[in-house]
């Protein structure tokens, strides 16, 4: 499986579990919606009052489930480092986002939403459907496309 292989089949992909640390240390997960990038980043947005965006304002490390709620026998495991995309970059992943969640816009009048970037840090494919099972892990020098 190469870097775009894994591109296409994350792509195809619209929900993920999300999780964080909390501030005394304990993991809190999330169900998100999201999309993906060219150079495999997860980009969702979220309200800033929520366990999610304090905890990763406070600790920006972020990990994914990402497949298998379809009934597939493949998934995505990610590690990342979250930040808060501002200015065009922005504007660009937001567009991309309403492209796949055309409520998104609507939601930009809610009270406190603010937009999430994960850059990966290492991520493992999954396939259960064959036998042997086929596993692939990513460094960040595979994550070029």
């Amino acid at each position: 499986m190469t870097a775009p292989d894994l591109l296409a089949f994350m792509d195809t992909q619209t929900f993920a579990v999300q999780a964080s640390v909390s501030p005394a240390g304990s993991p809190q997960a999330a169900v998100i919606g999201f999309v993906v990038t060219e150079r495999l980043e997860i980009f969702f947005d979220t309200i800033d009052s929520s366990r999610k965006a304090r905890n990763l304002r406070q600790d920006s490390r972020v990990a994914f489930v990402i497949g298998g709620m379809d009934g597939s026998e493949r998934t995505v495991q990610y590690e990342g480092v979250a930040d808060e995309p501002q200015g065009a970059e922005l504007e660009g992943l937001k567009l991309r986002y309403f492209g796949r969640f055309p409520d998104g816009p609507g939601r930009q009048s809610w009270t406190g939403l603010i937009y999430l970037r994960a850059k990966p840090t290492w991520i493992r494919y999954s396939d259960f459907s064959v036998n042997p099972p086929y596993i692939q892990e990513f460094d960040a020098a595979g994550f070029q496309i």
